[in-house]
């Protein structure tokens, strides 16, 4: 079983700038993906940022040029830094990680942090 866990997170006013840090502990051959996802009050959980890898990215529109995803695959860790915040980045943040279990059969696994407020205030 893989864990994830999150740190980070806090409250910001417009503008400001906050970094989210997660970590993947348990047995993992290899984790192929990693990513941060957000879901603010009554609305669906949404993707933000992922990094493959080999380090490809993707983002969502919304915040393409303000945040940046990387990643330590020496270290099994993923890292987001989000600036320029508004008030519609609000949200609760869950780290995401898939890849293949360390232990036989070596299933593949999708495992989710317990997630991390961000709060953004005008």
């Amino acid at each position: 079983q893989v864990q994830l866990v999150e740190s980070g997170g806090g409250s910001v006013q417009t503008g400001g700038s906050l970094r989210l840090s997660c970590a993947a502990s348990g047995s993992m051959r290899r984790i192929n993906l990693m990513g941060w996802y957000r879901q603010a009050p009554g609305k669906q959980r949404e993707l933000v940022a992922t990094i493959t890898v080999g380090g490809s990215t993707n983002y969502a529109d919304s915040v393409k040029g303000r945040f940046t995803i990387s990643r330590d695959n020496a270290k099994n860790t993923v890292e987001l830094r989000m600036n320029s915040l508004k008030p519609e980045d609000t949200a609760v943040y869950y780290c995401n990680a898939e890849g293949i279990s360390g232990t036989y059969p070596y299933p593949y696994f999708r495992s989710w942090g317990q997630g991390t407020q961000v709060t953004v205030s005008s």
